[in-house]
């Protein structure tokens, strides 16, 4: 239980912060938790890395900002923390299959990684307590 408040924390904690530089160690310091056991158990509860997790956060709201907003690239490269637009277009190819300016012609947003919430069920405590 308690490993799963600790996703759900890492989670918010990376929602609130998503357009600032997150590393691994940056987010363990500031949470107070093992850099090592954090990933770990990050990993068990989503299926993904912390980075994989934070890379496709941070495409999945730039290219809703493509669809949404008159913003350059290159400015949108740079709000979601990529170094260059290079970069940002070379991530962004690798997961959406086209370039940032593809996609804002196509106009339509599709999500690529939706935030994960964690909740546990309160009947599923109330069944594993009464067991």
């Amino acid at each position: 239980m308690k490993d799963t408040s600790m996703t759900e924390e890492i989670l918010l904690y990376i929602e609130e912060h998503l357009y600032h530089e997150l590393t691994l160690e940056k987010i363990a310091k500031e949470l107070h938790y093992s850099k090592f056991y954090m990933a770990r158990t990050f990993k068990e509860h989503t299926g993904l890395t912390l980075y994989q997790y934070i890379r496709g956060r941070r495409l999945d709201q730039a290219a809703r900002m493509l669809t949404e907003r008159k913003k350059s690239i290159a400015e949108i490269a740079l709000e979601v923390n990529y170094s260059s637009q290079q970069a940002f277009t070379k991530a962004f190819r690798g997961t959406y299959g086209c370039t940032p300016q593809e996609y804002r012609r196509i106009g339509v947003y599709m999500p690529g990684q939706d935030r994960i919430f964690l909740r546990v069920r309160t009947d599923d405590i109330q069944g594993r307590m009464a067991a």
